[in-house]
């Protein structure tokens, strides 16, 4: 399936409300667990959510749209959210991440573009030249990744109490990122 706006969009709107249905009012022993090691909770990865609203996505698009290939996207660092969920509850977090979500869909609606807006190009520090386009679907790709990981971090809760079950839950045998 290639790209459409509408689409992405679609599916953009739903993360909020998957994110506020799945873990709010959890008890925290949910919630605060990792796989173990250097890995995240649920609590984290919103927090990561929260900050590519506010650093990553809409801020690339507009870049990409007033600047196209001449100036390179700011890195990303994927642990600053740490240090900005300190003393916060995961209900503020989600609201937050609510909040800020439905902003940048407006926004991004507000920007009414066109295909060949979409074909534009910008330059990833990382990747060198990527199009709008391929931004916007690793944007919908991206609250994917992190619903999944949601996922198997909330199933590696009960790794031991499933027992002899964990070999037929493919949520257990998942090794997807997870690692800070």
């Amino acid at each position: 399936m290639e790209q459409s706006l509408d689409r992405t969009i679609a599916l953009l709107s739903r993360t909020p409300a998957a994110l506020d249905a799945l873990l709010r009012d959890l008890p925290e022993e949910w919630t605060r667990g990792s796989e173990g090691g250097n890995t995240w909770s649920a609590f984290d990865v919103v927090g990561h959510l929260i900050d590519g609203e506010r650093v990553d996505w809409m801020p690339r698009a507009k870049m990409v749209l007033q600047f196209g290939e001449s100036r390179t996207f700011e890195p990303f660092d994927r642990e600053q959210h740490l240090s900005q969920t300190a003393g916060k509850s995961l209900e503020q977090l989600l609201d937050e991440f609510a909040r800020l979500r439905a902003e940048n869909l407006e926004e991004l609606r507000s920007l009414n573009l066109r295909q060949e807006d979409l074909e534009r190009r910008g330059r990833h520090p990382t990747f060198g030249v990527v199009t709008l386009s391929q931004l916007l679907a690793t944007w919908a790709d991206h609250d994917l990744t992190h619903l999944h990981q949601i996922s198997r971090i909330l199933a590696h809760q009960y790794r031991e109490a499933v027992g002899p079950w964990s070999r037929f839950l493919g949520v257990l045998q998942c090794q997807g990122h997870s690692s800070m």
